[in-house]
């Protein structure tokens, strides 16, 4: 049980990699609070030990707000909320690229704003318990590597990695980790969404197994130890990095 005693917030919730991580989490102890703004999916938590849902905009910083409020500590912040913009630079528009940047990096400014305070002692000795885990989610499509087509997604995603540096180096003294999950291609239902949209599916969901060195997609369930290793006490010296699951890519 690495996770006794820890309570943690995920976002995006209700399914893939933010799903498999709170029965992970939960599985280990935790007291999750699974969020998402799905709550026809946050219902398929009934009955699981240890999870409670909510439903949570994340671009309603108000509704962030009221989420932290209501948590009786806050000892994780899984950051999952994200969108993924197919093409290039020529085809990409501004209000994709205005989304995007609210939803992939700025709902994640928001709501770390909104956990540091339940982490953080303040200068009077009172606040919160002093330490606390921030695991955001980011992608090797990012400033580690160019992929085509992800011309809005992996400017995002590189932000992402900057936000995520950036808030490690201000509360490193702090007792405050925060670190990044890259994963290479996972197949989720929202990968599935955007293959099927393709006018052939099939080819499509073979192009994404091309580009894996493994010769086959993630599962969700292969990233969610990582989610674990991060919200765990086993990664206390690790803060500040880009934690590579990407089945080969950036070999």
């Amino acid at each position: 049980m690495r996770l006794k005693g820890k309570t943690v917030l995920v976002t995006a919730a209700g399914q893939g990699i933010g799903r498999a991580s709170v029965l992970a989490m939960a599985a280990e102890g935790a007291e999750v609070w699974a969020t998402d703004v799905n709550e026809a999916l946050l219902a398929r938590y009934a009955g699981v030990e240890r999870v409670r849902t909510r439903r949570l905009d994340v671009l309603d910083k108000a509704d962030i707000a009221r989420t932290m409020a209501e948590l009786p500590a806050l000892d994780v912040l899984f950051n999952c909320a994200g969108v993924v913009h197919n093409g290039t630079a020529l085809q990409a528009s501004d209000e994709d690229l205005d989304f995007a940047f609210r939803l992939n990096v700025r709902a994640q400014m928001w709501t770390i704003q909104a956990a540091l305070p339940r982490m953080l002692v303040n200068s009077n000795g009172q606040g919160g318990q002093g330490r606390g885990s921030i695991i955001n989610m980011a992608s090797v499509c990012s400033s580690m590597k160019g992929l085509p087509n992800r011309f809005v997604y992996g400017t995002t995603k590189a932000a992402v990695l900057g936000l995520t540096k950036s808030v490690a180096a201000d509360y490193v003294g702090q007792g405050i980790r925060c670190n990044a999950v890259c994963p290479g291609t996972v197949d989720t239902p929202s990968l599935g969404e955007r293959i099927n949209a393709n006018t052939d599916p099939e080819a499509a969901r073979r192009a994404f197994i091309a580009r894996q060195p493994m010769g086959r997609l993630a599962q969700a369930e292969e990233i969610a130890p990582v989610v674990v290793f991060l919200a765990s006490d086993e990664s206390v010296f690790a803060t500040g990095q880009a934690f590579t699951v990407d089945g080969g890519i950036t070999i």
